[in-house]
């Protein structure tokens, strides 16, 4: 083999090294970064929608009531997660939070004391430490919000049910707190994320809890998660 082509044979094996390594360093950071954008990929053709039903409009029923749905972040609960040691709000921190120290509290012996949050609805990085001013920094969101669930039928749930709902790690993300308070309790059709880059991960998201508590969807929404279905990557 000419001198050449050694030189250019090493030049490629040099290169796939490179890009393996970039490869495999960006997928470690993207890992660790739970709550940012992670576009789930849908084959092409598919309604995320098939299967729910729809609603002409919401109605917001002035009954709502936040107890309805148990103790907030209470660990005595049916979901995933639930009779850990730890309470909702302090494992979802714990899940969505990266660079974390631990404390002990009265409602988790491991609740996090410090961690950075990797907004996924602004894409901003806060910087968390526990005080009196916790709660109102990083929240604690569910994406498909308790009194729309409640509108759409959870009034006539089980008590069980209901406080399985509000602590299913699938329904909830930490995010900005500012940005919670400005989203409510609005559908998609009054509210998505500032950060469009995660509109089709909220959307899917949103559709895959609809889903598994057999909800309805109000109508129009419906245009809204199907356009930002349409930013997911085509699998």
């Amino acid at each position: 083999m000419s001198r050449k082509r050694l030189v250019l044979l090493a030049m490629a094996v040099m290169l796939t090294v490179v890009v393996a390594y970039q490869t495999v360093a960006s997928a470690q950071r993207a890992a660790s970064f739970v709550a940012q954008a992670d576009a789930p990929a849908v084959a092409a053709g598919v309604d995320v929608l098939a299967g729910i039903a729809q609603i002409p409009v919401r109605i917001r029923g002035f009954d709502y009531r936040r107890a309805a749905f148990g103790d907030a972040w209470t660990d005595d609960n049916p979901a995933p997660g639930g009779h850990n040691g730890c309470d909702t709000r302090n494992d979802i921190l714990d899940r969505d939070l990266v660079d974390k120290t631990y404390v002990a509290i009265s409602r988790c012996p491991n609740a996090v004391a410090t961690g950075t949050l990797h907004d996924p609805y602004t894409s901003e990085t806060i910087n968390l430490v526990r005080g009196n001013q916790t709660g109102a920094a990083v929240q604690i969101d569910h994406l498909v919000p308790l009194a729309y669930a409640w509108d759409m039928g959870a009034r006539g749930w089980t008590d069980e049910m209901r406080l399985r709902f509000a602590n299913d790690p699938a329904n909830l993300l930490a995010v900005d707190g500012d940005v919670n308070q400005d989203k409510g309790d609005g559908e998609p059709a009054v509210w998505m994320p500032p950060n469009r880059a995660f509109w089709c991960q909220y959307a899917v998201q949103f559709v895959a809890v609809l889903r598994g508590y057999e909800l309805p969807v109000d109508a129009p929404s419906v245009p809204v998660l199907r356009d930002a279905v349409e930013t997911c990557p085509t699998a």
